[in-house]
């Protein structure tokens, strides 16, 4: 039951009025009051089940000194949270029995200066209990009826948590068992203020509850996996308790279900993390709190971006911990996956970059192999993706500059993700080295920062005017691919699996279709720079 503190209880205005004075127990004044009692009995304490404020005149305790001793030891047995005494005829002042007793159970007494109606008492406290009672009860139903129709409708994890923290007003976070943030939600600056110096407060937090710092363990079938934490709620402790109960309930039903559908939790927390560094909407030292709160160390670093075309980010993740880098990995769109390495500056940085995208492009054993890079479906060392006309050689690891400055890292991101654009349709990464950087994507790259230029638009167009026809498609994967390799007759067939007339024939096509010689190097450089920005464009 939701209840009032024994210091609550003396705060109301019709108690004040009979001048309550503390005389034992002054430490404890922070226990729930379940319900308030009127007893006269020495025997009371049978008839109590604990949490019971017990208001008496003491009148058959008077002159009896072990009667009132009793009485203390009784009520302290019955678990009551206080006693309170109205002073009168029976005591004019306090008991010293009494009061040494209460001091010694540690049992709060209260005694009343002035002649106090006791029924006034019972009727405010318990029309408070039973409105605490119903304002939780109809807190409960809300935030299950709430959380369900979200879980129900497949919200992701942030919209539950989102809703939590309406319903709390203050903080809200999830953390794994080793206390790393996974997710948050509240207003930004509240949420930023905790996470500034989370490592003390997850200590604090997993130790005791106060001060408004409510948690509920996450897990399922005998195995805990998490939990959630209301970090400085305001209101009353039992409402707290039980929203934390509920969005616990509710998250593990979540998880259980598959509802998010974008990956693990940590994964879209390193999604949501690396989203926001790449779009810039917050400035990159609004995020630092964010990042050290995820398990990303961040003090005297060095921070390699890369952008991986062809692992899924659960394959990255695994390669980083069996190669103890740490680091951040998550797809950003399909096939294309942001990692952001974080490395002790006394290390080479270079090197064990190198060595990363050498182990991830080991093969079909290596630890990333799947669909598309050496595992089932892999195409072969001299087979093309269907409708690129590429061979494919595994994954591609591009590499923005390695930076020492957390506020730099954007930038970093940036500048990988534009060679990641750059040599995403390139002829065979087995042609580029294992870290591909600015330098190494030279006219692709070039022909991508441009490629949003109209005139560069309109050349293109001009250029290819004769085969951007729809039924034009297959001669222009054959230039794409002719181009690609070379201006290799041979391999471009052997890649298409047609015969070298056929080919011939094809090219004929070509070049009668666009009105240029392709054994001209000039006429075929131009042809080829219109192609990478007709491909850049389409991306």
């Amino acid at each position: 039951m939701s209840a009032l503190s024994v210091r609550q209880v003396l705060a109301l205005e019709r108690v004040l009025a009979g001048e309550p004075e503390v005389v034992a127990g002054a430490g404890r004044l922070d226990r729930p009051v379940r319900w308030v009692h009127v007893a006269e009995a020495a025997d009371v304490g049978v008839m109590l089940s604990g949490g019971e404020m017990v208001l008496t005149t003491g009148v058959l305790l008077a002159g009896d000194e072990e009667k009132q001793a009793e009485y203390i030891r009784s009520l302290h047995r019955a678990e009551a949270a206080a006693v309170v005494l109205g002073l009168g005829r029976a005591f004019p002042a306090p008991p010293e029995v009494m009061r040494r007793a209460a001091e010694r159970c540690g049992l709060p007494l209260v005694v009343l200066h002035r002649p106090f109606p006791f029924a006034e008492l019972t009727e405010e406290v318990q029309s408070r209990l039973v409105r605490r009672k119903f304002a939780s009860v109809s807190l409960s139903e809300a935030v299950r009826t709430a959380l369900t129709a979200l879980i129900t409708a497949g919200a992701p994890l942030q919209a539950l948590l989102d809703e939590i923290a309406r319903h709390s007003a203050c903080p809200v976070v999830v953390t794994n068992l080793a206390h790393r943030v996974l997710a948050t939600a509240g207003e930004r600056s509240a949420v930023d203020d905790v996470l500034r110096d989370w490592e003390r407060i997850a200590r604090q937090a997993g130790r005791s509850e106060g001060d408004g710092w409510i948690r509920a363990e996450l897990g399922g079938r005998g195995e805990r996996w998490g939990r959630i934490v209301l970090c400085g709620h305001r209101g009353d402790a039992a409402a707290g308790r039980l929203l934390a109960d509920r969005a616990a309930e509710a998250l593990v039903l979540h998880r259980m279900l598959g509802a998010a559908a974008g990956g693990s939790w940590e994964e879209q927390s390193a999604q949501s993390l690396l989203a926001d560094l790449i779009g810039e909407a917050v400035p990159a030292r609004h995020l630092l709190p964010r990042a050290r709160a995820a398990g990303l160390p961040v003090n005297r670093r060095t921070f390699v971006p890369l952008f991986v075309r062809g692992a899924d980010p659960a394959g990255l993740d695994r390669l980083l911990r069996l190669l103890g880098l740490p680091g951040l990995a998550a797809a950003v769109s399909p096939g294309l996956t942001a990692c952001l390495l974080s490395l002790p500056r006394d290390q080479d940085a270079e090197a064990l970059t190198a060595h990363f995208a050498t182990r991830l492009r080991a093969g079909p054993d290596g630890p990333c192999a799947g669909p598309g890079h050496g595992g089932p479906g892999h195409s072969g060392p001299d087979q093309a993706p269907p409708g690129t006309g590429a061979p494919y050689a595994g994954p591609v690891v591009a590499a923005g500059e390695a930076r020492a400055d957390w506020d730099d890292v954007p930038a970093g991101l940036r500048e990988a993700r534009h060679v990641a654009d750059a040599v995403g349709d390139a002829a065979s990464t087995r042609d580029l080295p294992a870290v591909v950087r600015l330098k190494d994507v030279h006219l692709r790259g070039l022909v991508r920062l441009l490629r949003d230029d109209p005139q560069v638009q309109s050349f293109a167009e001009r250029e290819l005017d004769g085969l951007l026809c729809g039924t034009a498609q297959d001669l222009l994967d054959v230039l794409r691919t002719y181009l690609a390799t070379g201006r290799n007759k041979s391999r471009t067939a052997r890649l298409h699996h047609v015969s070298r007339p056929a080919l011939y024939r094809r090219l004929e096509a070509i070049q009668s279709r666009l009105g240029v010689d392709l054994g001209d190097f000039e006429q075929a450089a131009s042809v080829h720079i219109a192609l990478l920005a007709h491909d850049a464009q389409q991306q």
